[in-house]
């Protein structure tokens, strides 16, 4: 570009600034619209643009509290002036997960754990902040129970991976004597050493699901920001028009109205970055499918923000001069007001095809060939999404031109349309867009999902809680104290160990579980059983590990082994009945081989040699029973463990990615809604001479108000239509791609659709009182 022809483009593109900030009350509201709809896509656009700085910050957080890393000291080491003995104490409250430790330092030079000041004293505890705030609310009364430290404390940023974490240090004195190297361990400094590590390996289809969540997410965001930078196009044209009669060419016209779209994108960086700092202000106190962040956290990568900051005002300028391409502007009017040439459709079948095309190479690929190019998947999803905005103008277009007569309501609509169908088409063309990629998504993780979530084996029926007892805890006694917690509709009390057939350097060992009759019974089928009793499951698989247990043999407990400690050797002699019995199909435990015994059959001093298991039973008709019996737990004894079943357990990648999803749609959600009643409102401005004629001829408001409404209905109806084909497309070239068998779940599909037509009917229901104003006589006042 020569620089002559520069500082024409520039003289051009400031004379267009200068009309948008110079051409009154009307030039400002038409910037404000603009650079409000420009705005709330930039803000997205930076809050996308920090994801990478709030990852590493939240992986930096929750390595630098790790407590089994770097600090780590054997669990026969001795203490010193710089160990803590730190406890695990996990816990749930009402399916939210809460990090709890207890703390005792050895040392004046123990480390203490990040966004701690001091040290608590046995029987206070320091928590985050939202763990105070539960605690002294009404719905924190019963995990207050479960707590019982004085709150003296709070932990800072440092110490918390979220703003809404739930997080706790309590001190203690009896725990430096319960050391076991895993639920308490002695360490001497906090975090992970992460050096040497290798990096973890990504599964392709992970990788790919990732690249196309991504991809769906933003791609609205862009049809968006397009969409806002040409609104106020019918009066731009009448200023067009103007400027042509005092005699600026074709060109120097369409470089001035790129110069009003760059001035109101430059604003809309402005309002873009007030609402990601405000939306950044209240992000602490904002959790989203259980996530949540620090304000500080959302700090937009530099590179990444200058490319936003350029990006916006060039798609400003180009989308404009692409608009106008057809536009022949003359001093006396737009061209474009006679009846416009119909639209091709070959052209418009391009993208979506070249996009197939990108896709088409790695059908077939699954997980075992490699990763996926991912600048063909990236380059495919978007091609094949950009298609909708190009077929969308040219179906609604084909559409209206053969509607006919009807209500005076349809017949404004329809002829609306049939003038300004392209305007509709773009007002539609965002939620198009992001529902296509919805119901691709909504495919692609429904047809994977199965790959990704693991069996337990867990009966959710047979047990809803199992609490794992500490080395020195007493399972008699605790299952005991557990039969009588609120909550506990029942209670199986198994403890388990190793016997082997000799008491020094065994060679093979055998399986004892102990418990009582009830409890022995849900893991093998018994038909008679009293106290002192002992029966064998064999296996099917590996008949040897049942060798030892012959009836009358010695068997021991806590063998010696060359080298090690001198065992205790506790011999126990089988009965002389040892009777065989098969294991349930069923059963609390999968898999239980070898001895069952009650404890009547048992030598004397050998309780200490187990660890114990307990599976509940809630009461369903107990409120709050999962937690009654984690607060009886704890009571007994804060070490004890306890997990919740489940039937499956998803892979923490799969899950993290569809909990990223689930965040993101509902930022894009939100922005969807915001941006279409800004455009709505918008053509409602431009028409608001037109409606108070109207009404001023006679014609009854409800007409008006049920045009308007046919006039939303039919694009969004056709754009819904249309996204739903091209992700229902996608979605199966995708699962092609992952090698998995393409179906269609209709039901998610009609969802994701719903969704998007309830968008709109909340942005048209929105937008209903501002149109009843606009229809007073007071709108054909002009100056």
């Amino acid at each position: 570009m020569s620089s002559a022809v520069f500082r024409q483009w520039y003289r051009d593109l400031a004379m267009g600034m200068r009309f948008t900030f110079t051409g009154g009350r009307e030039g400002w509201v038409r910037a404000v619209l603009t650079a409000v709809g420009v705005g709330l896509g930039v803000a997205l656009l930076l809050l996308t643009a920090a994801v990478p700085n709030l990852l590493s910050a939240r992986e930096a957080r929750a390595e630098a509290r790790e407590d089994r890393s770097i600090g780590y000291l054997d669990d026969q080491s001795k203490p010193t002036g710089e160990s803590l003995v730190i406890a695990d104490t996990d816990t749930e409250y009402r399916q939210r997960e809460i990090r709890g430790r207890l703390l005792q330092p050895e040392g004046a030079k123990a480390p203490l754990p990040p966004g701690v000041a001091e040290f608590p004293a046995p029987g206070e505890m320091v928590v985050s902040p939202a763990l105070s705030e539960l605690l002294e609310s009404d719905a924190g009364k019963l995990l207050r129970e479960r707590l019982p430290y004085e709150m003296v404390g709070t932990i800072g940023q440092a110490g918390l991976i979220g703003s809404t974490d739930l997080v706790y240090y309590a001190g203690s004195k009896e725990i430096a004597d319960r050391v076991d190297g895993s639920v308490v361990a002695r360490i001497d400094a906090f975090g992970m050493d992460t050096t040497g590590l290798p990096d973890d390996e990504v599964d392709p289809i992970l990788l790919l699901l990732t690249l196309v969540v991504f991809v769906v997410l933003l791609m609205p965001v862009a049809v968006f920001i397009a969409t806002a930078v040409r609104f106020g196009g019918e009066r731009r044209d009448r200023r067009l028009a103007a400027l042509r009669l005092v005699g600026s060419d074709g060109r120097m016209t369409r470089r001035i109205a790129a110069g009003e779209a760059l001035a109101g994108s430059l604003l809309g960086l402005l309002f873009g970055a007030g609402f990601f700092l405000l939306g950044r202000a209240v992000a602490g106190s904002v959790e989203v499918f259980d996530i949540s962040v620090f304000p500080s956290d959302l700090d937009p990568s530099p590179g990444l923000a200058l490319l936003v900051a350029v990006a916006v005002p060039t798609a400003a300028i180009l989308v404009t001069l692409f608009a106008l391409r057809g536009v022949v502007i003359e001093p006396l009017g737009v061209v474009r007001k006679a009846k416009p040439p119909r639209r091709r459709l070959w052209w418009r079948l391009l993208p979506p095809l070249a996009g197939l095309a990108l896709l088409y190479p790695m059908i077939g690929q699954g997980s075992e060939n490699g990763e996926f190019n991912e600048y063909m998947v990236t380059g495919g999803v978007v091609l094949l999404l950009v298609g909708i905005t190009a077929l969308l103008p040219w179906v609604v277009e084909a559409f209206v031109a053969r509607l006919g007569s009807g209500a005076v309501s349809w017949q404004l609509a329809v002829r609306r349309l049939q003038l300004s169908s392209g305007t509709a088409a773009r007002m539609v063309n965002g939620i198009a867009v992001a529902v296509a990629g919805a119901i691709a998504l909504q495919m692609l993780f429904s047809g994977i999902e199965a790959r990704y979530e693991v069996p337990t084996g867990q009966d959710t029926t047979r047990a809803q809680l199992e609490l794992v007892l500490p080395e020195d805890a007493r399972v008699s006694v605790v299952g005991e104290k557990l039969k009588r917690a609120r909550g506990a509709q029942t209670t199986a009390a198994l403890s388990s160990a190793a016997v082997s057939a000799t008491a020094k350097d065994p060679e093979l060992l055998t399986d004892l579980t102990v418990g009582d009759c009830a409890a022995l019974r849900e893991l093998a089928t018994i038909p008679s059983c009293r106290d002192g009793d002992v029966f064998r499951v064999e296996s099917a698989d590996d008949p040897s590990v049942t060798e030892p247990a012959v009836p009358g043999k010695t068997l021991y407990f806590d063998p010696t082994y060359t080298g090690d400690e001198q065992g205790a050797e506790i011999a126990w002699k089988l009965p002389a009945a040892v009777r065989e019995v098969p294991e349930r199909v069923d059963a609390l435990r999968n898999g239980t081989v070898g001895l069952l015994a009650t404890p009547g059959a048992l030598p004397a001093k050998t309780e200490s040699e187990f660890y114990g298991t307990i599976y509940v039973r809630t009461d369903p008709k107990v409120p709050d029973a999962l937690d009654e019996v984690r607060n009886a737990a704890v009571a007994i004894d804060p070490l004890i463990r306890t997990w919740e079943w489940e039937t499956t357990r998803r892979v923490d990648q799969f899950a993290d990615i569809r909990t990223g999803l689930l965040v993101g749609a509902a930022a894009v959600l939100t922005l969807i809604g915001a941006s279409l009643l800004v455009s709505q409102l918008e053509q409602l401005r431009e028409r608001r001479k037109l409606l108070s004629a109207l009404v001023a001829f006679g014609t009854r408001r409800r007409t008006l108000g049920l045009s308007v409404l046919w006039q939303t209905a039919i694009p969004i109806t056709l754009g819904l239509v249309l996204a739903s084909t091209v992700g229902v497309t996608l979605g199966a070239v995708l699962l092609r791609m992952t090698n998995v068998k393409v179906s269609v779940d209709w039901s998610g599909v009609l969802a994701m659709t719903g969704i998007g037509a309830g968008v709109v009917v909340l942005v048209t229901a929105l937008s209903m009182p501002p149109l009843m104003r606009m229809m007073r006589p007071e709108g054909l006042r002009t100056e």
